[in-house]
């Protein structure tokens, strides 16, 4: 309990104090000039650059010019991805079955093995056989692309430290760009098709690999670079003899991100139809409102992610090595097997097991909805009206007779700043300046709405928040990113991602820093939870839209629990994490001082866990805005929609702006906490 009391705070919270006036001044004066100076609330057209033509422009005059290449390109591509499809389709569903339930032996044992057969027997009996083949087409042909690209990417930033900064800044790009921002100069430069999911699929995934790369070999132990030094080794066989082979394992993990990445962007890719695979089942049947089978071909999905994922994640561990008899043995079932049926098996195509189940799951659904249609009309109208919306938009104007039963009024205006100032008072005067003026802005954000705040007033929220994180340079940077989407004409609907990613990333933080707790001071409850996030990072983004449309059809709502569904897992396993992981010195100073378990966690283990929540934090910020394109799909407003518009209009500039603008906010936000987080740490003796 001494090393939280003695953390060196004062110093930050006169800075922050500092920082959240200046804030509150630009607020208050906002507010004061709104109605004679408008142009501090809505940026004017006059000052806005058309940077979606020129980005347009000089996109397409680039892709024109090197389009005739990359179509060559692409035919070639298109021979080892027929190929892999007409080889994964040729071979009997019972002898891929038999192999993956062979290697499944090899890799992890019996439980890997049975993982594996009923995983594809189940793909065999949803009928999505054929479909299914297609997508792991994709991915067999993708996957070796990335990991090249990857590994040379990873290799290049080692071998040249001067480099290792720009790679690391364009790893970062491509990691905050949204998935579908991809597609849309992919379509330009390769046509509809295949190709286009196999070519983005391949860029998306080559970053963890490259990540992973480096990683590894920065952790190589200097003992081992020095041995490989003295053998008189070239450079070329040292890298290639020992420091690769010593960094095997964290590669084999990047090699697992990697084919989990590649699956969800071929999933994604579906969205611009082509080629018949399981995403585009997905797709269409979700289109059809038939959530039976839209739920079956999800499954589908998830079967393959969890295969993949666990298969995968085996090689990057250390395993005993197995018989191999026993492999061939189940090989040679299988092979048995689809000889005595040779005749007698139905096609893959015809297969329909399940085909009951989906139409319970409609007619179950359909009864569900018809009775509880008011309830879950009721659940979603509070929501919105309630939460959402007043969040959006403001007080001054959610708050309408048909909606709370009232019209809000200037006079309520003017009291709620004035109760709003009063508390900010109160707490003013206990000692607690940051949180009194944190209070202040609240109000503000509160009453105006996130989409109509004046920009003068965010920026410099934004700055002064990167001050006290990080100083001067992350202010600056944060800034001048936000001032090019204020002067690209993207500000309104770029407020609108920050409002619905915002909303999603508090109830994230809310409801899964609680389950995080829980599960740190219950075994039990983590024993629960642990599957369930399991599950839940390995679904592709896609499978995430269908139980919310099933229950609330589309709309904002489904979006907001979509993306947290998506979202909330790095929320509960960094805060569970962070509190498991004191120091037991720590806890047992705590506990002789006489501490309470409830002090304890206030006192000693929360404040010692809060880098690791940081840093759950910034991963849900991610994931938040990764979903929110995805979301797009189902009646979202923002940036989201303006990428998902162009892919369908080919609008390159568009896409590529709109893309970069959703990227800047999720940068900005990374930067902000982890400069937080670096405070924590250093505050910390980290």
């Amino acid at each position: 309990m001494s090393l939280v009391a003695d953390l060196p705070i004062t110093g930050r919270m006169k800075r922050g104090t500092l920082a959240g006036l200046v804030v509150l001044a630009v607020g208050v004066l906002c507010l004061l000039l709104e109605k004679s100076v408008p142009w501090l609330s809505v940026w004017p057209e006059a000052w806005t650059i058309p940077a979606t033509q020129w980005i347009g422009d000089g996109l397409g005059w680039v892709l024109n010019g090197i389009k005739p290449v990359m179509r060559f390109v692409s035919w070639l591509l298109e021979f080892p991805m027929n190929g892999a499809n007409w080889l994964l389709k040729s071979i009997p569903p019972l002898i891929l079955i038999g192999m993956v339930t062979a290697l499944g032996w090899i890799l992890g044992g019996w439980r890997m093995a049975a993982l594996g057969f009923l995983g594809l027997l189940f793909v065999l009996g949803s009928g999505y056989w054929l479909e299914s083949m297609s997508t792991l087409a994709l991915v067999f042909v993708s996957v070796p692309l990335a990991l090249t690209m990857g590994l040379g990417i990873g290799i290049l930033a080692y071998e040249y430290p001067s480099v290792k900064g720009v790679v690391n800044a364009t790893l970062d790009v491509m990691q905050t760009v949204p998935t579908f921002a991809y597609l849309t100069p992919l379509l330009l430069l390769f046509g509809f098709g295949p190709v286009v999911g196999l070519i983005a699929s391949a860029i998306y995934a080559a970053p963890p690999m490259a990540r992973n790369v480096l990683l590894g070999l920065e952790r190589v132990e200097a003992e081992v670079k020095e041995a490989a030094v003295m053998s008189g080794g070239t450079r070329r066989q040292q890298l290639f003899l020992i420091e690769l082979p010593a960094a095997t394992t964290q590669i084999m993990v990047g090699i697992n991100q990697c084919l989990m990445a590649a699956l969800s962007m071929v999933i994604i890719a579906a969205v611009i139809g082509g080629f018949n695979d399981i995403g585009w089942e997905v797709l269409l049947t979700m289109r059809k409102a038939q959530f039976g089978q839209a739920f079956l071909a999800g499954l589908v999905i998830v079967v393959f992610a969890v295969v993949i994922d666990r298969m995968s994640r085996a090689l990057a561990v250390e395993h005993k090595a197995r018989d191999w008899r026993p492999a061939a043995g189940l090989f040679a079932v299988s092979v048995v097997a689809w000889l005595v049926t040779l005749g007698s098996l139905p096609a893959p195509a015809e297969f329909n097991w399940f085909g009951g189940v989906a139409e319970r799951v409609d007619q179950s659904v359909g009864d569900f909805t018809a009775a509880n249609g008011a309830r879950l009309d009721a659940v979603k109208n509070g929501a919105m009206f309630y939460g959402l919306l007043p969040l959006r938009i403001g007080l001054d104007q959610a708050v309408l007779p048909f909606t709370w039963g009232f019209a809000w009024t200037p006079a309520m205006s003017l009291w709620f700043f004035a109760v709003a100032a009063a508390l900010s008072v109160a707490v003013f005067l206990t000692g607690r300046e940051a949180l009194a003026i944190t209070i202040a802005c609240l109000a503000i954000v509160i009453e105006t709405g996130v989409a109509n705040l004046p920009w003068p007033f965010l920026l410099t929220a934004v700055g002064a928040l990167a001050w006290v994180a990080s100083g001067w340079k992350l202010t600056r940077l944060c800034v001048i990113l936000l001032a090019l989407i204020l002067i690209s004409g993207l500000w309104e609907r770029a407020m609108l991602s920050l409002y619905l990613s915002g909303a999603a990333v508090v109830a994230c933080g809310v409801l899964g820093g609680l389950l995080g707790l829980w599960a740190a001071v219950s075994v039990w409850a983590w024993r629960v939870l642990e599957p369930v996030c399991d599950m839940l990072q390995t679904i592709p983004l896609f499978v995430f839209l269908i139980p919310v449309l099933m229950f609330f059809q589309i709309g904002e709502f489904s979006a907001f629990l979509a993306i947290i569904a998506y979202a909330i897992v790095p929320m509960i396993r960094y805060t569970r994490h962070g509190l498991v992981t004191t120091p037991p010195d720590l806890i047992e100073a705590a506990t002789a001082s006489g501490a309470t378990g409830w002090q304890m966690m206030r006192e000693v283990r929360l404040p010692y866990a809060m880098p690791t929540i940081l840093l759950g934090l910034n991963q849900t910020i991610l994931y938040a805005f990764a979903m929110l394109v995805i979301a797009a799909l189902i009646g979202t407003t923002g940036l989201g929609q303006s990428i998902f518009l162009a892919l369908g209009q080919a609008d390159v500039g568009l896409g590529i702006a709109a893309g970069a603008a959703m990227a800047i906010l999720a940068l900005v936000a990374d930067r902000l906490v982890q400069g937080f987080a670096s405070q924590q740490r250093a505050a910390l003796g980290l």
